[in-house]
């Protein structure tokens, strides 16, 4: 069957087909970059201001390896009762002023890539998806005592969104995720598609990180023309903030680290990534690939 039109194929399952007007189509997909949680915190808030059940559930027997990602067993008494498995979906949700969004969200498909953007390409199309978005953090050289700023990637076709938020300067070679082939299959097929990716401080990449999750629902807001409440995360952010602070006090070494990373940041003003000041895009770069390793243990 086609993606085009509602049912059961090898790939997906359509349980209803969404009403909605010119949707927005956030992506952000578990088992990629995400330090601090930054993408998972955001998600989680807007899913918890109230959307509704799943539209669409992606066969998990096709894209995803279970023993790399296991099901849950509820066990009671000794009975195994339930198995709960790990499914990648779309729910359908509303910003605080009834604009329409599609959120395609769980495990990142460890098989058929391409199969799996063509359904997401072809779903998009069907319910006339305006733009697509796709949330993500990374580990950067940037300290705590500055606001959390946002990167963007986006395909060529979109190349004025990146301008909105912030351009990537120098050339990069990292790991790619499945949304970086959401991106150019959106791109081929002509609707607007830009990734959002918040720096995290590098320090702080593997505990939660909530000023993170706060700009990209802040970014996701102004990119798409939406309504968004981050405020319960901007209150988390200076409780996290005030954590961090008390950690380094009584460090000297942790607090030159960070003097130098906000005379690195404050220099870099208008760089979104500071590729062209210390550290390079090499040793960005290298810092990705290390928490990617770190990740994988």
């Amino acid at each position: 069957m086609s993606p085009d039109g509602p049912g059961v194929t090898e790939i997906f399952e359509v349980h209803q087909e969404p009403v909605v007007q010119d949707p927005l189509l956030v992506v952000a997909l578990e088992g990629w970059v995400d330090a601090g949680l930054g993408a998972t915190t955001a998600i989680a808030t807007l899913l918890g201001q109230g959307h509704g059940e799943p539209i669409v559930t992606f066969n998990g027997e096709h894209f995803l390896d279970q023993r790399a990602r296991r099901p849950v067993a509820r066990i009671v008494n000794g009975i195994t009762t339930e198995l709960t498995w790990p499914r990648t979906v779309v729910r359908q949700g509303s910003d605080q002023s009834g604009h329409d969004i599609l959120f395609l969200i769980g495990p990142e498909p460890d098989f058929h890539w391409r199969a799996f953007t063509d359904a997401v390409v072809g779903l998009a199309r069907s319910w006339r998806v305006r733009m697509v978005v796709g949330l993500g953090a990374f580990p950067a050289p940037a300290p705590h005592t500055r606001p959390v700023k946002l990167a963007a990637t986006a395909p060529a076709e979109s190349a004025e969104l990146i301008e909105q938020v912030g351009i990537v300067q120098g050339e990069l070679e990292v790991p790619a995720g499945v949304m970086a082939a959401l991106e150019m299959a959106f791109g081929v097929a002509g609707t607007p598609t830009v990734s959002l990716w918040a720096r995290v401080p590098h320090y702080v990449a593997a505990m939660p990180f909530p000023e993170a999750s706060a700009a990209l629902i802040e970014g996701l807001a102004t990119v798409g023309g939406l309504s968004l409440d981050s405020s319960s995360l901007r209150r988390a952010a200076d409780s996290s903030r005030r954590q961090v602070d008390q950690l380094i006090a009584d460090n000297p070494e942790h607090q030159a680290m960070v003097r130098k990373l906000e005379e690195s940041i404050d220099a870099s003003e208008g760089n979104p990534m500071g590729v062209e000041e210390v550290p390079s895009g090499d040793e960005i770069a290298a810092e990705l690939e290390r928490f990617l390793r770190g990740e994988e243990q």
